[in-house]
């Protein structure tokens, strides 16, 4: 596979999404990476990554759960990625 030359965060599918939904994301290099799920308010919702991953391309499901492990409603949720100086 390709590294990537840029750091890129797709617009997941579905959106607003029911009982799942994927996001992908790219990195052009190494390093940290936490990317969190919040509600409308601006809530943490749910945190996806937050590790060490090596630079490429990732497909991520979330299955609509909190942190603590609860189904939340369907709706519209925002997601931000922090990796390496880059964040969206």
């Amino acid at each position: 596979k390709q590294i990537p030359n840029e750091f890129v965060l797709y617009d997941n599918y579905p959106n607003p999404f029911n009982a799942q939904t994927l996001i992908k994301y790219q990195l052009p290099q190494s390093g940290h990476v936490k990317l969190v799920v919040y509600n409308l308010l601006g809530q943490e919702i749910k945190t996806l990554i937050n590790k060490n991953q090596n630079a490429g391309h990732f497909n991520l499901l979330w299955d609509g759960k909190d942190n603590l492990g609860q189904q939340v409603p369907s709706g519209v949720y925002f997601y931000r990625i922090q990796a390496e100086g880059f964040a969206v």
